[in-house]
């Protein structure tokens, strides 16, 4: 077993009072010792559906004081809704399932876990050992279909070997880099007999993940910080993963460098700081590009130069030494060589930089950045993000966003799907705390956000929850309201509702002449795509919302916005949907065209971006 996947490190499983001691054995079933094992891992919510497989576990935690089980209405939204506790929580989320297309169904959130590095371990049945081969009823090789997305995978061949494989799987998803791990049971091994101890022998020879980085690469590290003149920290998700933010503000104020924080790194530093230059990218803001682009140095940190922050790879940061810190090594010089390669968790290098990049001031040795800062500020101010209201008076998809995030309550957690009204929901509202932004960044998985709110709402039970959905990613999961109607989870879903699938429509307009083929959701083929009332679109989602037990709210009027807003936020005891029917030719800018360098990025249509006279121009 190898180390794939950024993050603190955590201790091995111990036993809920405190551990490791022998306990009592029991005489238990496979089932029973499954449930028990989870109780003493600290597993305290579990979302899943029951079938003929993984029946036999079902009984027992009908029984069980510590563990809660969330009864979803579709796989899907078990395994994003435990992406969503995990993210919310730091904790690892789990999610359980039947065999065959049960199993089958938690693939696509077990490979958007694995893409974001997200904490959770999946627990299927299988059908009995025996019939393993035969393609037995509802049998899948799930281990094996899985094997490319989890951090590594279970399947457990006798009962007494349960309690085991628990531990290990919540050891390997919350260690090194977090990830899926998946633990497969056969149903005659739920129901044999056996005994139960606890804790186990979690012994993982070749499981070592380096959490201490070398000192000579920090102070390599350090050194290249005070003597470049255009340094960039360029920050990922890694750093929440390390709960590191504390120590990255310690080394941004300690260095006055610009930030950047990715779409998986946002709330890693305070948006509201001065230092922070915003989001890179794609969609970016133009000085966090631009500031990429132009830097001297970058120090990325738990970040992997993804291909939507980088742009054309080969035209990336072309004047820029690297520092690359991780803790997967496979992440260092797998897209863009490091100069100075450092493995190691993220607080740990960060508090170590902190250390050395001070040693540097006290030997005489610190940046001087002004001209930089002049530079980035020129941008800035030049280029901020903003939007233009339509002309007809209809909803600003943007103001809608915005004036959500302004009027929330402190500690708001905020789920986006995956789209236009993603990016507008990274840029308009601010993110100062970690574990208040979560969306699907590496994966870009449509239907995310409304089980993944479920997941955080039902995780972080004090703090309200907003799903951030458009039309399109919400007809994927709204099925997930029932659940959430149901458990007493009371999420928020705002619709941001064109009427089409907004991004790929935004790129229909750019890039297709205009030719909307197959993006129009609220009529068929043949009809009238200009925009309808509310009243005659279908689905209506007031309605349904109603009809899955929810408050449904809609919105058409800017002078609305503001009491409907404070109208949801005052609902507490159910699911409140609210149906916000925007413009539809809105778009989100900045913008760097797929395969394109970072050098092209249009802060609107049509308009490049002038950067005066840099001097690597």
């Amino acid at each position: 077993m190898t180390e794939q996947a950024s993050g603190a490190h955590h201790p091995q499983p111990r036993a809920r009072n405190g551990g490791p001691q022998s306990a009592t054995v029991e005489h238990v079933t496979g089932a029973q010792s499954l449930i028990r094992s989870l109780e003493e891992v600290g597993a305290d919510t579990v979302f899943g559906i029951p079938g003929g497989t993984i029946l036999p576990a079902y009984d027992p935690m009908m029984d069980s004081a510590k563990v809660r089980h969330v009864l979803v209405r579709h796989e899907q939204g078990a395994g994003h809704a435990a992406t969503g506790y995990a993210q919310a929580t730091g904790k690892v989320g789990v999610c359980m399932a039947t065999s065959g297309p049960g199993a089958t169904n938690l693939v696509t959130p077990i490979a958007d876990a694995h893409m974001d590095s997200v904490p959770i371990v999946a627990i299927t049945g299988q059908v009995v050992s025996k019939a393993i081969g035969t393609d037995a009823f509802q049998e899948a090789d799930i281990c094996g279909i899985t094997m490319p997305i989890t951090k590594h995978s279970f399947l457990v061949t006798k009962a007494e070997d349960i309690p085991q494989a628990i531990a290990q799987a919540f050891h390997i998803a919350s260690t090194g880099r977090p990830g899926p791990v998946l633990v497969d049971i056969p149903k005659d091994i739920l129901q044999a007999k056996t005994t139960f101890s606890w804790p186990p022998q979690t012994d993982l020879p070749g499981y070592r993940p380096v959490t201490k980085p070398h000192a000579k690469q920090i102070r390599e590290a350090a050194r290249l910080i005070t003597e470049a003149q255009r340094p960039v920290l360029y920050v990922g998700g890694g750093v929440l993963k390390a709960h590191a933010t504390a120590e990255l503000r310690v080394l941004a104020e300690l260095t006055g460098a610009p930030v950047t924080t990715t779409l998986m790194g946002l709330g890693a530093f305070p948006d509201s700081h001065h230092l922070h230059l915003g989001m890179p990218g794609m969609h970016g803001t133009v000085a966090a590009v631009t500031g990429l682009q132009k830097a001297d140095l970058i120090v990325a940190l738990g970040a992997r130069f993804d291909d939507r922050v980088t742009g054309k790879l080969d035209s990336f940061a072309p004047h820029a030494k690297i520092v690359h810190a991780d803790i997967d090594p496979a992440e260092i010089g797998k897209n863009r060589i490091a100069d100075v390669p450092i493995v190691g968790d993220a607080r740990e290098v960060i508090a170590d930089l902190v250390v050395a990049v001070q040693a540097e001031h006290d030997a005489g040795h610190t940046g001087d950045y002004t001209g930089w800062w002049e530079d980035l500020n020129r941008w800035r101010e030049t280029y901020p993000l903003g939007y233009d209201l339509p002309e007809d008076g209809s909803l600003s998809p943007q103001q809608v966003i915005q004036r959500i995030g302004e009027l929330a309550p402190e500690g708001t957690v905020f789920a986006a799907g995956v789209g236009q009204h993603q990016m507008w929901a990274a840029h308009f509202i601010q993110y100062d705390k970690p574990a208040t932004w979560l969306n699907s960044g590496g994966a870009g998985t449509m239907g995310y956000a409304v089980p993944a709110a479920m997941g955080a709402k039902a995780g972080v039970e004090d703090r309200t929850v907003w799903a951030i959905d458009g039309d399109g990613c919400f007809q994927m999961t709204n099925q997930e309201l029932v659940t959430c109607a149901l458990n007493n989870i009371p999420i928020k879903v705002a619709i941001i509702n064109n009427g089409a699938l907004g991004m790929v429509r935004q790129w229909q307009t750019l890039f297709y002449n205009q030719r909307y083929s197959n993006t129009v959701l609220h009529s068929g083929p043949g009809a009238d795509t200009t925009q309808p009332s509310a009243g005659t679109r279908v689905p209506d989602f007031v309605k349904l919302a109603e009809a899955m037990g929810c408050v449904g709210i809609r919105c058409e009027d800017p002078a609305d916005l503001d009491a409907v807003i404070e109208k949801a936020n005052a609902i507490n005891d159910r699911p409140v949907v609210v149906d916000f029917i925007v413009h539809e030719d809105a778009m989100v800018w900045p913008m760097v065209a797929a395969g394109t360098s970072n050098d092209e990025i249009l802060a609107a249509r049509d308009t490049r971006p002038d950067f005066g006279d840099s001097e690597d121009d």
